[in-house]
Protein backbone atom coordinates (compact mmCIF):
# COMPACT_ATOMS: atom_id res chain seq x y z
CA UNK A 1 0.00 0.00 0.00
CA UNK A 2 1.48 3.50 -0.98
CA UNK A 3 2.06 5.56 2.07
CA UNK A 4 0.74 8.81 0.57
CA UNK A 5 1.57 10.48 3.97
CA UNK A 6 5.58 9.83 3.79
CA UNK A 7 5.40 11.44 -0.19
CA UNK A 8 7.32 14.72 -0.26
CA UNK A 9 4.76 18.00 -0.38
CA UNK A 10 3.51 19.67 -3.46
CA UNK A 11 4.28 23.17 -2.08
CA UNK A 12 7.55 22.78 -1.66
CA UNK A 13 9.84 21.88 1.30
CA UNK A 14 8.60 24.06 4.42
CA UNK A 15 9.12 22.19 8.07
CA UNK A 16 5.41 22.21 10.00
CA UNK A 17 6.16 23.12 13.62
CA UNK A 18 3.22 21.55 14.87
CA UNK A 19 0.64 18.68 13.37
CA UNK A 20 -1.87 16.58 15.51
CA UNK A 21 -4.85 15.63 17.21
CA UNK A 22 -6.89 18.01 20.13
CA UNK A 23 -10.17 17.55 21.26
CA UNK A 24 -9.69 13.89 22.58
CA UNK A 25 -11.21 13.09 25.64
CA UNK A 26 -10.11 10.22 28.14
CA UNK A 27 -10.77 9.49 31.71
CA UNK A 28 -7.00 8.98 33.42
CA UNK A 29 -6.58 7.73 36.70
CA UNK A 30 -4.43 9.84 39.09
CA UNK A 31 -2.81 8.60 42.66
CA UNK A 32 -2.49 10.96 44.94
CA UNK A 33 -1.65 10.38 48.44
CA UNK A 34 -5.22 10.93 49.95
CA UNK A 35 -7.40 9.99 47.53
CA UNK A 36 -7.14 8.46 43.56
CA UNK A 37 -9.22 10.92 41.44
CA UNK A 38 -10.36 9.62 38.15
CA UNK A 39 -9.52 12.81 35.52
CA UNK A 40 -11.65 14.05 32.33
CA UNK A 41 -8.72 15.12 29.94
CA UNK A 42 -8.95 16.88 26.84
CA UNK A 43 -5.98 16.06 25.29
CA UNK A 44 -3.78 17.51 22.31
CA UNK A 45 -1.25 15.59 21.04
CA UNK A 46 1.19 16.68 18.42
CA UNK A 47 4.43 16.38 16.59
CA UNK A 48 6.94 18.70 13.83
CA UNK A 49 6.91 17.36 11.00
CA UNK A 50 10.01 17.70 8.31
CA UNK A 51 10.14 19.17 4.61
CA UNK A 52 10.29 16.23 2.97
CA UNK A 53 7.12 14.78 3.96
CA UNK A 54 3.02 15.29 2.86
CA UNK A 55 1.74 14.21 5.90
CA UNK A 56 2.19 12.87 10.07
CA UNK A 57 1.08 9.59 10.72
CA UNK A 58 -1.85 10.88 12.71
CA UNK A 59 -3.05 7.33 13.83
CA UNK A 60 -0.12 6.88 15.72
CA UNK A 61 -1.17 9.51 18.27
CA UNK A 62 -4.31 7.99 18.32
CA UNK A 63 -2.64 4.88 19.84
CA UNK A 64 -0.19 5.84 22.40
CA UNK A 65 -3.13 7.96 23.99
CA UNK A 66 -5.16 4.77 23.95
CA UNK A 67 -2.21 2.68 25.86
CA UNK A 68 -0.96 4.77 27.96
CA UNK A 69 -3.89 6.61 28.93
CA UNK A 70 -5.88 3.52 29.23
CA UNK A 71 -3.51 1.92 31.45
CA UNK A 72 -4.41 4.24 34.04
CA UNK A 73 -7.03 2.24 35.21
CA UNK A 74 -5.17 -0.85 36.37
CA UNK A 75 -1.48 1.81 37.33
CA UNK A 76 -2.76 4.82 38.14
CA UNK A 77 -0.16 7.73 37.32
CA UNK A 78 0.94 10.31 40.08
CA UNK A 79 -0.12 13.25 37.84
CA UNK A 80 -1.20 15.01 34.66
CA UNK A 81 2.08 15.91 33.89
CA UNK A 82 3.56 12.83 34.34
CA UNK A 83 1.45 11.40 31.83
CA UNK A 84 2.03 13.83 29.55
CA UNK A 85 5.68 13.36 29.65
CA UNK A 86 5.19 9.75 29.02
CA UNK A 87 2.93 10.22 26.09
CA UNK A 88 5.28 12.63 24.70
CA UNK A 89 8.27 10.57 24.51
CA UNK A 90 6.47 7.78 22.96
CA UNK A 91 5.43 10.37 20.35
CA UNK A 92 9.16 10.41 19.64
CA UNK A 93 9.90 6.84 19.39
CA UNK A 94 6.89 6.29 17.06
CA UNK A 95 7.64 9.03 14.74
CA UNK A 96 11.25 8.64 13.82
CA UNK A 97 11.22 11.70 11.59
CA UNK A 98 10.14 14.24 14.07
CA UNK A 99 12.08 15.88 16.11
CA UNK A 100 9.87 17.85 18.76
CA UNK A 101 6.31 16.75 20.38
CA UNK A 102 3.84 18.02 22.67
CA UNK A 103 0.86 17.05 24.73
CA UNK A 104 -1.16 19.17 26.49
CA UNK A 105 -4.13 18.28 28.65
CA UNK A 106 -6.55 19.76 30.57
CA UNK A 107 -9.27 18.84 33.07
CA UNK A 108 -12.03 19.17 35.87
CA UNK A 109 -10.62 19.40 38.93
CA UNK A 110 -12.25 19.11 42.25
CA UNK A 111 -11.39 19.97 45.62
CA UNK A 112 -13.59 19.60 48.90
CA UNK A 113 -13.67 23.37 50.25
CA UNK A 114 -16.52 25.92 51.30
CA UNK A 115 -17.19 29.39 53.01
CA UNK A 116 -17.52 27.01 56.27
CA UNK A 117 -16.65 23.51 57.82
CA UNK A 118 -20.58 23.00 57.96
CA UNK A 119 -20.95 23.80 54.11
CA UNK A 120 -18.18 22.16 52.13
CA UNK A 121 -19.27 21.45 48.66
CA UNK A 122 -16.69 19.80 45.85
CA UNK A 123 -15.42 23.48 44.18
CA UNK A 124 -14.95 22.48 40.15
CA UNK A 125 -11.67 24.05 39.24
CA UNK A 126 -9.47 23.64 35.61
CA UNK A 127 -5.92 21.12 35.98
CA UNK A 128 -3.14 22.19 33.02
CA UNK A 129 -0.40 20.59 32.19
CA UNK A 130 1.96 20.36 29.12
CA UNK A 131 4.92 18.23 27.63
CA UNK A 132 7.56 19.06 25.22
CA UNK A 133 10.32 16.21 24.26
CA UNK A 134 12.68 17.57 22.41
CA UNK A 135 15.27 14.89 20.03
CA UNK A 136 19.12 16.05 20.08
CA UNK A 137 21.36 15.52 17.64
CA UNK A 138 22.95 12.41 19.21
CA UNK A 139 19.26 11.13 19.87
CA UNK A 140 18.67 12.24 23.15
CA UNK A 141 15.20 13.12 24.62
CA UNK A 142 15.04 16.44 26.47
CA UNK A 143 11.62 17.11 28.70
CA UNK A 144 9.90 20.52 29.52
CA UNK A 145 7.05 20.15 31.72
CA UNK A 146 4.10 22.48 32.80
CA UNK A 147 1.38 22.58 35.25
CA UNK A 148 -1.16 24.64 36.59
CA UNK A 149 -4.35 25.66 37.42
CA UNK A 150 -7.51 27.79 36.48
CA UNK A 151 -9.90 28.94 39.17
CA UNK A 152 -13.04 31.64 38.91
CA UNK A 153 -13.49 33.62 42.10
CA UNK A 154 -14.96 37.59 42.05
CA UNK A 155 -13.04 41.06 42.20
CA UNK A 156 -14.50 44.40 42.96
CA UNK A 157 -13.83 47.81 41.18
CA UNK A 158 -11.24 50.35 43.43
CA UNK A 159 -11.76 52.92 40.54
CA UNK A 160 -15.97 52.71 41.11
CA UNK A 161 -16.00 51.88 44.68
CA UNK A 162 -13.93 55.59 45.11
CA UNK A 163 -16.15 57.10 42.37
CA UNK A 164 -19.25 55.88 44.29
CA UNK A 165 -17.45 57.03 47.45
CA UNK A 166 -16.65 60.65 46.24
CA UNK A 167 -20.52 61.00 45.39
CA UNK A 168 -22.29 59.86 48.55
CA UNK A 169 -19.88 62.32 50.25
CA UNK A 170 -20.61 65.28 48.61
CA UNK A 171 -24.75 64.29 48.42
CA UNK A 172 -24.15 63.01 51.95
CA UNK A 173 -21.73 65.68 54.03
CA UNK A 174 -21.99 64.05 56.99
CA UNK A 175 -20.74 60.63 55.68
CA UNK A 176 -17.17 62.67 55.10
CA UNK A 177 -15.37 61.33 58.15
CA UNK A 178 -12.52 58.41 58.76
CA UNK A 179 -14.98 56.06 60.23
CA UNK A 180 -16.93 56.12 56.52
CA UNK A 181 -13.74 56.33 54.47
CA UNK A 182 -12.73 53.11 55.85
CA UNK A 183 -15.66 51.41 55.42
CA UNK A 184 -16.29 49.42 51.87
CA UNK A 185 -18.39 50.55 49.63
CA UNK A 186 -20.47 49.98 47.15
CA UNK A 187 -19.37 49.08 43.33
CA UNK A 188 -19.61 46.92 40.60
CA UNK A 189 -18.17 43.38 40.41
CA UNK A 190 -16.38 40.43 38.09
CA UNK A 191 -16.22 36.96 37.69
CA UNK A 192 -12.54 36.71 37.80
CA UNK A 193 -10.59 33.66 36.03
CA UNK A 194 -7.03 33.35 36.66
CA UNK A 195 -4.66 31.30 35.65
CA UNK A 196 -1.22 30.31 36.89
CA UNK A 197 1.48 27.54 35.30
CA UNK A 198 5.29 26.43 36.05
CA UNK A 199 7.21 25.16 33.58
CA UNK A 200 9.21 22.56 35.62
CA UNK A 201 12.56 21.32 34.83
CA UNK A 202 14.15 18.29 36.27
CA UNK A 203 12.46 16.67 39.11
CA UNK A 204 11.25 19.96 40.51
CA UNK A 205 7.22 20.13 41.10
CA UNK A 206 3.80 21.65 42.37
CA UNK A 207 1.13 20.29 44.01
CA UNK A 208 -1.79 21.93 42.12
CA UNK A 209 -4.06 22.54 45.29
CA UNK A 210 -1.24 24.90 46.41
CA UNK A 211 -1.11 26.47 43.13
CA UNK A 212 -4.89 26.94 43.93
CA UNK A 213 -4.67 28.35 46.71
CA UNK A 214 -2.31 30.47 45.41
CA UNK A 215 -4.66 32.08 42.77
CA UNK A 216 -7.70 32.55 45.24
CA UNK A 217 -5.60 34.11 47.58
CA UNK A 218 -5.04 36.94 44.65
CA UNK A 219 -8.46 37.73 43.90
CA UNK A 220 -10.76 39.76 45.80
CA UNK A 221 -12.48 36.69 47.26
CA UNK A 222 -13.34 33.01 46.33
CA UNK A 223 -16.71 32.10 45.52
CA UNK A 224 -18.48 28.69 46.84
CA UNK A 225 -21.34 26.56 45.49
CA UNK A 226 -23.06 26.63 48.36
CA UNK A 227 -24.03 30.19 50.25
CA UNK A 228 -26.92 30.65 52.27
CA UNK A 229 -28.18 34.41 52.68
CA UNK A 230 -25.22 35.15 55.55
CA UNK A 231 -22.19 33.60 53.89
CA UNK A 232 -23.63 35.83 50.47
CA UNK A 233 -23.33 38.77 52.90
CA UNK A 234 -19.69 37.64 54.05
CA UNK A 235 -18.49 37.19 50.43
CA UNK A 236 -19.65 40.23 49.00
CA UNK A 237 -17.81 42.17 52.35
CA UNK A 238 -14.79 39.99 51.85
CA UNK A 239 -14.40 41.15 48.26
CA UNK A 240 -15.00 44.85 49.01
CA UNK A 241 -12.58 45.24 51.66
CA UNK A 242 -10.44 43.95 49.12
CA UNK A 243 -10.72 45.74 45.91
CA UNK A 244 -8.75 44.91 42.56
CA UNK A 245 -8.19 45.93 39.03
CA UNK A 246 -6.74 42.54 37.27
CA UNK A 247 -3.52 44.14 36.96
CA UNK A 248 -3.70 43.72 40.88
CA UNK A 249 -4.76 40.04 40.45
CA UNK A 250 -1.50 39.46 38.81
CA UNK A 251 1.44 41.45 40.37
CA UNK A 252 -0.26 40.11 44.25
CA UNK A 253 -0.24 36.31 42.50
CA UNK A 254 3.08 36.94 40.81
CA UNK A 255 4.39 38.99 43.78
CA UNK A 256 2.74 35.87 46.29
CA UNK A 257 5.13 33.02 44.82
CA UNK A 258 8.39 33.28 46.30
CA UNK A 259 7.23 32.40 49.67
CA UNK A 260 4.82 30.34 48.28
CA UNK A 261 7.27 28.17 46.61
CA UNK A 262 10.61 28.33 47.99
CA UNK A 263 12.16 25.23 46.65
CA UNK A 264 11.53 26.04 43.34
CA UNK A 265 14.81 26.88 41.41
CA UNK A 266 15.25 30.89 40.26
CA UNK A 267 15.53 29.45 36.42
CA UNK A 268 11.24 28.11 36.80
CA UNK A 269 8.87 30.05 34.51
CA UNK A 270 5.90 31.20 35.56
CA UNK A 271 3.19 31.91 33.29
CA UNK A 272 0.04 33.78 34.73
CA UNK A 273 -3.24 34.95 32.63
CA UNK A 274 -6.30 36.76 34.55
CA UNK A 275 -9.35 37.91 32.90
CA UNK A 276 -12.29 39.97 34.56
CA UNK A 277 -15.55 39.09 32.66
CA UNK A 278 -17.42 42.70 33.49
CA UNK A 279 -20.40 44.02 34.71
CA UNK A 280 -21.28 47.16 33.18
CA UNK A 281 -18.93 46.95 30.34
CA UNK A 282 -19.98 45.53 27.32
CA UNK A 283 -16.38 44.39 27.13
CA UNK A 284 -13.88 42.50 29.32
CA UNK A 285 -10.30 43.05 31.11
CA UNK A 286 -7.53 40.61 31.34
CA UNK A 287 -3.93 41.20 32.14
CA UNK A 288 -0.59 38.55 31.63
CA UNK A 289 2.63 37.64 32.44
CA UNK A 290 5.63 35.17 32.09
CA UNK A 291 8.94 35.70 33.75
CA UNK A 292 11.23 33.69 35.91
CA UNK A 293 10.91 33.07 39.96
CA UNK A 294 14.44 34.63 40.52
CA UNK A 295 12.95 37.43 38.17
CA UNK A 296 10.64 37.56 40.93
CA UNK A 297 12.50 37.21 44.17
CA UNK A 298 15.23 39.55 42.87
CA UNK A 299 11.99 42.06 42.28
CA UNK A 300 10.97 41.44 45.54
CA UNK A 301 13.79 42.08 47.55
CA UNK A 302 14.28 45.00 45.55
Amino acid sequence: MKDVHAMPPERGPLRLRSVGLSGIRKPLVVQRPERANTLTVEFRVAVDLPSNRKGSDLSRNAEILAEIVDETAFRPVDSLETACSTIARELLARHAYASEALVAGSAEYFLPKGISETKRSFEDYTLVAEARARRGDDGSVSLLRAVGAEAVGMTACPCAMETCRDALTREYPRLADAEFASLPMITHNQRNRTRLVFELDGAAGVEVDEVIDAIEASQSSPTYAILKRGDEGRVVLDAHRHPKFVEDVLRDLLASLPERFPDLPDSTVVRAHTVSEESIHKYDVEASHALTLGEIRRTIVA
